[in-house]
């Protein structure tokens, strides 16, 4: 049997049934509603909202989280493929179900009251509440221990003061979970929309995740309940929890990425008719096309055993930095080489490497550069801490 050019070591024979079935219903999802679209979208710079009612119908936002909330309680690798799959279309449909769920909806069920979670999170998995996720600020990112944001004490209620940056899903938010400094260490708050002092300004000029919603935040004497305050977590164990959860699915992602990367430029190359030959029958593009299915292969194989290590509970941050230092250098580097080997025609929208290349940009940055998790890895080798 021939082997799948996208699957050279049959890891789909690897899922469960269900898992599989998981696969195929986002894979349908992304090539019948994503694709069509997504193109326009980015050269617009608009998210499709439009297509979150259908991805709450399919339970992909809060996936993994028990069924007695609303949600899907799909298992990790399951997750995984909804990322690898909503990616393959764009980075930005991902970054929306990824800070919705594992951003979002993850730290109201994993520190949140109970009458906090019955309140958010069935309106959250139905795409009827859309939360943002506040923690990076605008004088830094990869040192989330020196936020200057801040909440006090005023009787029953806290008062927030401060700013974020760089936050997906920022103006689409009805409710955004805010990291702060406060006399009893770092607690989250979840701030809703309508209150008094709060304020998202969209970011524009973008030219990466141009079909997603950045923006940045700010907190002017936000009055807060202390009803809405995270009351199971202080300290940076509560976002950076959040953040392990996100950069999990982030594994996953970019592989969809970088698979629609190779089917592009495969099926390009094929048609392509250069010298009397087609561009696929050239050394130099098999080359190229073979080493892209080898780092492909390689990064499935990560992002597969790291969810059986998430589901049997065995799963360690420095594994998560490891894998997403991997995939997402592993991807940008081929939308990078499809782009090139698609010629002239790679730098437009209408064929995806210059997308998924762009959008990648972001991807290997946010939720810890390159750099921090390199260093993350090296701190688990030496034991010494060179941050």
């Amino acid at each position: 049997m021939a082997l799948h050019p996208y699957d050279l070591y049959d890891v789909r024979s690897l899922l469960s049934e269900e898992e599989r079935a998981v696969q195929d219903t986002v894979a349908r999802f992304t090539d019948e509603r994503v694709l069509p679209i997504i193109g326009e979208c980015f050269d617009q710079g608009r998210f499709p909202k439009e297509l979150i009612p259908e991805m709450a119908e399919l339970g992909l936002l809060g996936s993994s989280l028990p069924e007695e909330y609303g949600c899907a309680g799909l298992n990790a690798v399951s997750y995984g493929l909804i990322c690898q799959e909503l990616e393959r279309g764009d980075s930005g449909i991902r970054s929306f179900a990824s800070v919705q769920s594992s951003l979002c909806m993850y730290p109201i069920y994993a520190y949140g009251s109970e009458e906090q979670r019955r309140r958010w999170l069935p309106d959250m998995a139905a795409g009827k509440v859309i939360g943002c996720f506040g923690l990076t600020e605008p004088h830094g990112g990869s040192d989330p221990a020196n936020m200057k944001t801040n909440a006090r004490r005023d009787g029953g209620d806290w008062v927030l003061n401060g700013s974020k940056m760089w936050i997906t899903n920022g103006n689409l938010a009805d409710i955004a979970i805010v990291w702060a400094q406060t006399d009893e260490g770092i607690q989250g708050f979840i701030v809703e929309k309508g209150f008094a002092g709060f304020a998202a300004q969209e970011i524009k000029h973008k030219m990466s995740l141009r079909a997603s919603v950045t923006s940045a935040l700010y907190f002017d004497n936000v009055r807060v309940p202390d009803a809405n305050r995270l009351p199971n977590v202080k300290g940076l164990k509560g976002p950076l929890g959040c953040l392990t959860q996100a950069r999990y699915g982030i594994t996953w992602g970019p592989i969809g990425a970088a698979i629609a990367c190779l089917d592009e430029a495969l099926n390009y190359s094929k048609e392509r008719i250069l010298f009397n030959r087609p561009v696929a029958a050239t050394q130099s593009a098999q080359l190229k096309m073979a080493d892209w299915a080898r780092r492909i292969t390689a990064a499935q194989l990560l992002s597969l055993q790291l969810g059986r290590l998430k589901d049997a509970g065995n799963m360690q941050p420095t594994q998560v930095s490891l894998a997403k230092w991997n995939n997402c250098r592993m991807a940008i580097d081929i939308a990078r080489e499809a782009r090139d080997l698609l010629g002239g025609a790679g730098i437009t929208t209408e064929h995806c490497p210059i997308r998924h290349g762009l959008n990648l940009e972001s991807v290997i940055t946010y939720e810890g550069t390159e750099t921090v998790h390199q260093l993350v890895v090296g701190r688990e080798l030496t034991g010494i801490n060179a941050f």
